[in-house]
């Protein structure tokens, strides 16, 4: 929480002590210099998320810091966002704003999930959050943004009341643009790394397993096994690890539905190699249109090139087309 409002005098009264924010050279300045902060779904996403919370007009207070480049520094961390800003103070005031990180255990079920859909990883690979991306987290128990006021500690050492101070306001911002600069930050603040989130995707999408189990040592006659390798008793979800028994590998991908069909000798399946080795699902209906069905949606073109009579010849010549 804050202390007293600055800008507004202490309990001695003195207002003296308070005016306009000493100027920063070389501070971070938002790139926004007018309007919304905030290119990316996701940045937007996360300040439509904090003015839900009533938060909107007291963010406001802080955009002016955040454009003048009050804000010295800004680190994202998981579990928390630490900043330094200047005030009107010669002294800067120390910012955090504290959101508590996943879990490793809730981690891997996203994981698993996120390689489980070759959409997801091949987005997070090249860089990218696609929106969908929020859905999936939910629906895993791992909501991204916070869910009310209450999951975030903001602190900030000046002595303004107000929750969020200007100073909190500013580093709220330049977070928001910060998210859009490197998504992952995103993440980074939620408990994993961009590093480690790729290299334990690409790992599930091999077929590695991650985690604890990936790092036994195996004693004399044991080891670890090769990638893909399975003895002939193996189901595609289980890989030998050592020789005594097996650690139980979350199917992702095909897998899924590979999982419960027995092995079979490449001799036998020869004639089979094309077909599916599961049914199809059936396509889904499509409605049955007329060829016409642009026409009858759009207006009526302009007299100069045609008018109503242009739209009855293009429709002959759409029926005459569509059979």
């Amino acid at each position: 929480m804050s202390g007293r409002v600055e800008g507004g005098g202490g309990a001695d009264g003195r207002f003296a002590d308070y005016g306009r924010p000493r100027r920063v050279d070389g501070g971070l300045k938002a790139r926004s210099t007018r309007g919304a902060i905030g290119r990316s779904w996701w940045s937007r996403r996360f300040l439509e998320v904090l003015e839900s919370f009533a938060l909107g007009t007291r963010l406001t207070r802080g955009r002016s810091y955040a454009r003048a480049g009050q804000v010295i520094s800004l680190d994202v961390a998981p579990g928390a966002v630490t900043a330094v800003v200047q005030g009107s103070r010669a002294q800067p005031y120390e910012v955090s704003i504290a959101l508590p990180p996943f879990p490793p255990e809730l981690w891997s079920r996203v994981e698993a999930e996120l390689a489980a859909q070759a959409f997801f990883s091949a987005r997070l690979l090249a860089g990218d959050l696609p929106p969908e991306l929020e859905e999936l987290f939910a629906a895993a128990g791992a909501p991204l943004f916070p869910g009310g006021v209450a999951e975030l500690r903001q602190r900030c050492s000046c002595p303004d009341f107000a929750v969020p101070c200007k100073h909190l306001a500013a580093t709220f911002y330049l977070l928001a643009e910060a998210f859009d600069a490197d998504p992952f930050q995103l993440l980074h603040w939620r408990g994993r790394g961009r590093a480690e989130l790729l290299d334990r995707l690409r790992a599930l999408r091999a077929g590695e397993p991650t985690g604890p189990a990936a790092v036994r040592a195996g004693g004399p006659g044991g080891g670890v096994s090769p990638v893909g390798h399975r003895d002939a008793g193996d189901t595609p979800s289980t890989v030998e690890r050592d020789g005594r028994d097996g650690v139980d590998v979350p199917p992702v991908g095909a897998a899924r539905a590979l999982a419960g069909l027995p092995p079979a000798p490449l001799a036998d399946a020869v004639d089979r190699f094309w077909l599916p080795p599961v049914p199809l699902p059936d396509r889904p209906p499509s409605l049955e249109t007329g060829p016409d069905l642009l026409l009858r949606q759009l207006g009526a073109p302009a007299p100069a090139i045609g008018g109503p009579g242009l739209v009855e010849r293009l429709r002959r010549a759409y029926r005459l087309l569509g059979r």
